[in-house]
């Protein structure tokens, strides 16, 4: 089933819109937990600094008054109100913008003789105090025993007032995690804009055309690397799908010669009833058979590549000796080392020995010799007759099935071309190989496998 192009667009855009909406609560959370912290750290840092030079413009007036004398007020530009007031709430003096009354009823004790506050009278402006109480003896001195108390403030900085700083910060805040959005947005699209280009290129593939590839972007990230390893895939699909077809088209062929050999062969016998019938079906076996001898190898030729075959040791040595004493027709002459020991199964390596035995026997002029030796992390089994040998343009080519050359068809009529890609796909299953090498005469079949170890 084919899927329309652009179906995955709305499932891209829903991650892309889910990813910012997630990205969006955590910047705000974010925001705000930042926003309030710093809220808090510039109040505390404003204000501290504000009091500790009220308390210090207090401490060096109270230090400056002496028996008798009170200096007047010294304001400065960041403490412009500073008062003196007795215990009655009376102003004793100030200084010229703090006004005749007091700045503050808060009466500090003896123990705790400084105290910060803000002062904020209804309808007028907040006033950041620090009242200190005049010592003890600075007070027998100056008014026998009478308690005075002395403030030094200024006004409270705009940014303080009521929830302007909190404004500003969660402004900035809200900015800083609607810019962070749009960017998470705006990566996110791109991120998924290649991969969502895939997903089309994918949903128009099908069957009937695998040749379509998906754009690969550039770089070696994720998905650059995706989009390789997904035309790597259908590159790897196409040529399995080209070689099916292409097996499946010469399977027809094959069989449809003798099929319609059997079917002629039936009808002549329904059709002229003085043709006897068992002569009819004598004269029909030899089609059948082959048709049998074509499907048996299939068979055994599609179970190879889709079942496992058992493994167990075998000794390749034995092995070869014992397939050429099975031989007849052209002598054979066996060689083989010791302990060459390989894992697989024994019919199906017996198999290609015995293919390759006959092969040769049938294209050999008057000897074929078979060894199994040892080469490195190797075992080979060598199988090398006296003939003609086979053109270094057809030694790929006979491993295809029902590939046969001419030489072939002439010496074996009756041959299915399915042998040698047998031999070659159970050498592929044991994890070696088959292939014809240089010889200075004849045919020189070469199988590699692992040998084994330990």
């Amino acid at each position: 089933m084919s899927i329309r192009p652009g179906t995955f667009l709305p499932f891209s855009h829903s991650i892309q819109a889910r990813v910012t909406l997630t990205v969006a609560a955590v910047s705000l959370l974010v925001a705000a937990v930042i926003g309030a912290g710093l809220c808090l750290l510039l109040r505390h840092r404003i204000e501290s600094e504000i009091f500790k030079e009220t308390r210090r413009v207090a401490t060096e007036w109270i230090g400056l008054m002496e028996r008798g004398q009170v200096p007047p007020p010294a304001p400065t530009a960041r403490v412009p109100l500073v008062q003196l007031v007795d215990s009655r709430g009376r102003v004793v003096t100030a200084g010229p913008m703090a006004g005749g009354r007091p700045l503050s009823t808060v009466r500090p004790t003896e123990e705790n003789r400084f105290r910060d506050v803000i002062e904020c009278a209804e309808s007028e402006r907040c006033v950041m105090l620090t009242a200190a109480r005049v010592p003890s003896l600075q007070s027998w001195e100056l008014w026998r025993g009478e308690p005075h108390f002395v403030y030094t403030g200024t006004d409270q900085p705009p940014a303080l007032r009521g929830w302007r700083l909190e404004f500003l910060v969660g402004a900035g805040g809200v900015l800083l995690a609607a810019l962070w959005t749009w960017t998470t947005w705006r990566a996110t699209g791109r991120i998924l804009r290649p991969i969502n280009a895939i997903r089309q290129r994918m949903s128009e593939i099908n069957a009937n055309d695998l040749s379509l590839r998906v754009p690969e972007p550039s770089g070696r990230d994720e998905i650059a690397r995706l989009a390789r390893a997904a035309n790597q895939t259908l590159g790897r699909l196409e040529s399995a799908v080209t070689r099916q077809r292409e097996f499946a088209a010469v399977v027809s062929h094959e069989l449809k010669s003798p099929l319609t050999g059997l079917r002629t062969g039936l009808e002549e016998a329904l059709l002229y009833p003085e043709i006897d019938a068992r002569q009819a079906i004598a004269r029909s076996l030899p089609a059948a058979d082959r048709m049998q001898q074509i499907i048996d190898e299939l068979l055994a030729f599609a179970r190879l590549r889709n079942t496992p075959c058992s493994s167990e040791p075998v000794d390749l040595g034995a092995l070869v000796r014992a397939e050429a004493a099975r031989t007849t027709g052209v002598p054979v002459r066996a060689r083989a080392e010791p302990d060459v020991r390989v894992l697989g199964n024994r019919v199906q390596l017996a198999s290609i020995v015995t293919n390759l035995l006959v092969n040769a026997q049938r294209h050999a002029s008057g000897q074929v010799d078979v060894s199994a030796e040892r080469a490195g992390a190797q075992a080979l089994v060598v199988v090398l007759d006296d003939g003609d040998g086979v053109g270094k343009e057809d030694r790929e080519r006979i491993f295809e099935p029902f590939t046969r050359l001419e030489a072939g068809r002439r010496l074996d009529p009756d041959g299915s071309g399915l042998g040698l890609a047998l031999c070659r796909a159970i050498a592929v299953a044991h994890e070696g190989s088959l292939c014809v090498e240089d010889s200075p005469r004849g045919a020189r079949f070469v199988l590699r496998l692992p040998l084994l170890t330990g």
